[in-house]
Order: structure tokens, then sequence, then C-alpha cells
């Protein structure tokens, strides 16, 4: 029984979660648990399982007496996610590319496949995959916590990759730069992985300035 209350939690919490990047849940409306838990055909301790644990990803924040609410995007939120990002992430793949072993490189070119066939679909499909990718070029080596951190920053990361590949042509781009990074890290080239990543890491966040600087013009 507690395997199944368990899948299950685990499965509110992917959707919830998907509701809360694709902006179906509102920012500044409390989240009317009743309503959300008959939406989705369960009881109220799953989803109570699944927004606590949003809550701990910091996609959600709770307020007393008011319950939880979708933490809004901000121009500084996502410049602390990128540049986390970048403080981590190039060091962390340049590293893990020297160790792989034949099964983490299949792994990684099964994620870039996966991302890759994602690209004709929606977009919240995109920026899972996207996570998937980059969190197989961290993963190799054993360091536990920096996979962990990477993967914590590249969820939050998914509602501003998004919003980053809205625009038409975007999508190619990065579809050309993480075939590139793939390149690199299958070839255990550190010195250009690194420089590949920070790039690309990097110019994503030029472009969510771009958007935020726009957005606040009108």
């Amino acid at each position: 029984m507690s395997i199944v209350v368990r899948t299950l939690s685990e499965r509110v919490f992917e959707i919830v979660r998907e509701q809360i990047v694709t902006g179906q849940l509102p920012h500044d409306l409390p989240i009317r648990q009743d309503a959300l838990a008959a939406e989705l055909g369960v009881s109220k301790i799953p989803l109570r399982e699944a927004l606590a644990r949003l809550e701990q990803e910091g996609l959600l924040t709770s307020q007393a007496n008011r319950g939880y609410f979708v933490q809004p995007m901000s121009s500084a939120q996502a410049e602390e996610i990128f540049e986390l990002r970048l403080a981590v992430e190039p060091v962390a793949a340049a590293r893990a590319a020297r160790v792989a072993t034949d099964a983490d490189r299949r792994a990684a070119i099964e994620s870039f496949e996966r991302l890759d066939d994602a690209a004709e679909g929606n977009l919240a499909e995109v920026a899972m995959r996207n996570r998937e990718f980059h969190t197989a070029l961290v993963r190799p080596g054993d360091r536990i916590l920096t996979t962990q951190v990477v993967e914590r920053l590249t969820i939050l990361a998914e509602r501003y990759v998004i919003a980053h590949l809205a625009p038409a042509g975007r999508d190619e781009r990065a579809h050309v730069e993480h075939r590139g990074l793939l390149d690199a890290w299958l070839a255990r080239d550190e010195a250009t992985i690194m420089s590949m990543l920070s790039e690309h890491i990097a110019a994503t966040l030029d472009d969510l300035r771009i958007e935020f600087a726009a957005a606040a013009a009108t």
C-alpha cells in the first residue's frame, strides 16, 4: 500500500510541476487544494505531499492560513539560477566527461536523442528533456551532491527555459549548441566543454535579461 501511495504522490508531483512550469497555475492566487485534488482525481494526502515537495524545490511558497502560492518568475531569480549554473555546471560536466564510463556515455547520447525528439513537441516536454540532458552530463563520477545541485537548478530553470525558447528560431540554436556540447563531451575535451557550456548558459541568461527588460518597459 505504501508503494502505491508513493507512486501516486510522485505522479501528482509531476503533474502539478508541469502546471507550474507551463503557467497553468497563477502565482497571485492561493492553490485551491480541494479543487486541484478533484481535478486530478486524488485525495488531498498525495496532493499535500506533492505541494510540500514543490515548496522544497523552490517552485512554491507557503503562507500561514493562506496555503501555497506559485513562486513568481523574476529577473532576480533568473540571474541567481543561471549564475549558479555558470559557477557549477561547466566544471562538473568537464570532470564527468573525463571519468564517464561507456554506460554513462550511452546515457548522455540517449538523453540528447530524447531532447531532440521532443523539439517538435510542447515546450514543457522540451524543458524537461533539457534538464535531463544537462544532468546526464554531470552525473558520471559519483559526485552525488554536485549532481543534486545541478538537477535542482535545472528544475528551477525550466520555466525560464520555456520563456527563452518561445521566440522563433531559438530551439534550432539550442539544438546546435547541445549537439556541439555532446560531441565535445564524448571526445572528453574538457576545455571545449567548459567554454561551450559557459557560453550556452550565459547566452540564455542574456536573452532572458532582454525579455525581462522589454516586459518592464511595456
